[in-house]
């Protein structure tokens, strides 16, 4: 598997973790809201790694 699949694999999750605790949160979760900004900053870290793996081609 390649480095940019790996990170694509490891966005989807963080993403896919945002989405639900966000939901939780418009739902009246406060704890969800702490969860969901979590998972959002994991998503913008992994965002730079993508974007240089995906233009080196690896």
């Amino acid at each position: 598997m390649s480095k940019t699949s790996k990170l694509y694999d490891q966005l989807k999750g963080h993403f896919d973790t945002f989405e639900a605790e966000h939901e939780k949160n418009m739902g009246g979760n406060k704890a969800a809201g702490s969860r969901a900004r979590k998972s959002i900053g994991e998503v913008k870290k992994l965002v730079t790694d993508y974007r240089k793996s995906s233009v080196a081609g690896e």
